[in-house]
């Protein structure tokens, strides 16, 4: 479940070796976690705190989505199915982003990799893992109520509840061998995202100050 076939691209590009270097001597950290976990909202915190870039893919897949492009319309409905954009456009979105921001701090890449795949060509591309992996652990019972007071609130299209718990099986199936992947590099580091936002703020921000 959840792999997509489409015609969009599937390869990412290569850097040249100079964009390698500014990404290699960035921190980067990817914060991981369900649809409605508080992921976006932390990094957003986050970032205003230590001076990193917010790159969160959902938000960037939503404004290509909105282009009305072919690209954009394939990717609209992709999204709209919960299921997964393609590894080389994510990967390219991804780099572009980083690329375009060289005077920051280092980046908090939220909702990304979405797959095995994405992580192991996230290396391949940039010469590097990241230097953290943050996982927020939340009931799906509270992702799903979160998510729709922010469809109600926001009227996002792929907040619908059968699009939520679709991108819910999506997330759970391929995330565990990214856990794993991870786990073994010793880089995961788990927040338990059901407190109170104040609470889990101050736990990323520990984990952040333990890579200083």
């Amino acid at each position: 479940m959840g792999r997509c076939h489409s015609r969009l691209p599937q390869v990412g590009k290569t850097l040249r070796p100079q964009q390698k270097d500014l990404l290699k001597s960035l921190r980067i950290i990817f914060v991981m976690g369900g649809p409605g976990c508080g992921k976006g909202t932390q990094c957003e915190n986050m970032a205003a705190k230590y001076g990193f870039c917010h790159v969160g893919l959902g938000e960037l897949l939503r404004e290509e989505a909105n282009q009305a492009t072919v690209r954009g319309q394939q990717i609209r409905d992709i999204m709209l199915k919960g299921l997964l954009v393609p590894t080389g456009v994510i990967l390219d979105m991804v780099s572009d982003n980083m690329l375009s921001r060289p005077e920051s701090k280092g980046f908090l890449i939220d909702g990304f990799p979405r797959e095995l795949n994405q992580a192991k060509e996230f290396e391949r591309i940039v010469g590097r893992s990241p230097n953290i992996v943050i996982v927020f652990d939340c009931s799906t019972e509270t992702m799903i109520h979160r998510v729709l007071l922010r469809g109600q609130k926001g009227h996002r299209e792929d907040d619908a509840e059968d699009v939520v718990r679709q991108r819910l099986e999506t997330h759970y199936t391929l995330c565990e061998p990214i856990l794993a992947f991870y786990q073994q590099k010793n880089l995961l580091r788990n927040i338990l995202a059901e407190d109170a936002a104040e609470n889990i703020f101050a736990k990323c921000c520990s984990v952040i100050d333990s890579l200083q």
